[in-house]
């Protein structure tokens, strides 16, 4: 699913609630900020890579006298 899919999905949303009660209307809109967050938040193939291990900087010897 791309980013265009879940815009299309948030706003669909959006106008749902708006013909709907109180209550469906906060559910919807909980669903459509669901939706935006996702579009925040990089694609799940892109979290599952892992970092390149080790530290990025060598560790120092700190002399003790």
């Amino acid at each position: 699913m791309n980013d265009e899919y879940f815009k299309e999905q948030a706003e669909r949303v959006r106008a749902l609630a708006d013909k709907g009660d109180p209550f469906t209307r906060r559910r919807l809109l909980d669903l459509a900020e669901s939706y935006d967050a996702r579009l925040e938040r990089p694609s799940r193939a892109t979290r599952q890579l892992k970092s390149p291990s080790g530290p990025a900087t060598p560790p120092t010897a700190s002399s003790e006298q």
